[in-house]
């Protein structure tokens, strides 16, 4: 008799604990100020997304008994791990006020000791990833290039010539969907999953990662889940596909529009920008974008042992699309 979904949801709540123990294990150190700075965001919590896919992922080997639950939790905290230190970095290129509703690290700490505890907290991650191997440490070296490059990529803009949506896409493909697909890989790799199979639950995952960055670019129109207020984007003039859609449309109704997409978009106008927006058509636009993007993800689970963690894997990719619904 095969795992029911509750014993799968146990096995996950299980596992999900001991990446917590371990995420702050981690950041021990006899120095008490970098420990209390590496836990600052940590403590924040979160939705751990990367952790737990790659838990979800790897329950693919559960039912065959394949899973190194020992390596599937390191390769967890070495992607949250990648994931905040990615975050403390970020708010200071950004000057973010606030991170998860507290006051960013920068703030408290300044910008030299927030990047610093960014690099901190790399360190860590490789020290608790390289006694996985070089198959696991050369693709984590790759996916934090990649990310680093797309945030590089997102600081310059997009060279002349260049298609500013395909610019966009790009940078999410770097900054956010790598390492999604790096979770999926590596949940993959200690689910014990054949060599083509990894590749297939890479994609997936890169395709997943593109489907939620799209839709919380979304959310920030419409307002929702990302606790922050409707419009943030906007305020700090942030590209997203909605509004590159609208410049390139370039429509002689959306003139006033345009004009307040011209740059950071002032508290005053903030309203009237929003209103706007909801009724114009690249915001279908771009929820279908979404939607393709987690039909993509969907169609990779063709194949894949059935049982209650695919499942769980197709309820990923329904959540992609519900959230813009």
């Amino acid at each position: 008799m095969g795992l029911t979904d509750e014993q799968f949801s146990a096995w996950l709540s299980a596992q999900s604990n001991r990446v917590e123990q371990r995420l702050r294990s981690a950041c021990h150190t006899p120095d008490n100020f970098v420990e209390e700075a590496a836990v600052y965001l940590i403590d924040q919590g979160g939705k751990r997304f990367r952790p737990a896919l790659v838990l979800a992922v790897a329950g693919l080997g559960l039912e065959a008994d394949r899973v190194d639950q020992d390596a599937m939790i390191d390769a967890a905290v070495v992607v949250e791990l990648t994931h905040v230190a990615s975050l403390y970095h970020d708010d200071v290129m950004d000057e973010a006020e606030l991170r998860r509703g507290a006051p960013a690290a920068h703030q408290r700490w300044g910008n030299s000791v927030a990047i610093l505890v960014g690099d901190f907290l790399l360190a860590q991650a490789s020290q608790i990833g390289a006694p996985l191997g070089e198959a696991f440490m050369v693709y984590q070296a790759q996916t934090l290039a990649r990310l680093v490059q797309g945030q590089i990529a997102e600081t310059r803009g997009p060279d002349n010539g260049v298609d500013p949506i395909e610019h966009h896409l790009h940078v999410i493909s770097g900054k956010t969907a790598s390492l999604i697909g790096a979770a999926a890989r590596f949940g993959a790799m200690y689910a014990g999953l054949s060599a083509d199979q990894i590749e297939t639950l890479t994609t997936f995952g890169t395709s997943l990662g593109m489907a939620f960055q799209l839709a919380d670019d979304l959310l920030d129109i419409g307002g929702g889940e990302l606790g922050k207020r409707p419009g943030t984007d906007l305020r700090e003039g942030v590209p997203t596909l909605t509004t590159l859609l609208i410049k390139r449309a370039k429509r002689p109704e959306d003139a006033r529009l345009l004009e307040l997409l011209a740059g950071p978009v002032a508290d005053a106008d903030l309203t009237e920008a929003l209103g706007l927006l909801a009724d114009h058509p690249a915001l279908e636009q771009a929820r279908e974008q979404v939607r393709q993007w987690a039909e993509a993800a969907r169609g990779c689970l063709l194949g894949l042992p059935e049982g209650p963690a695919q499942r769980a894997l197709q309820q990923l990719c329904d959540s992609a699309a519900d959230r813009i619904a």
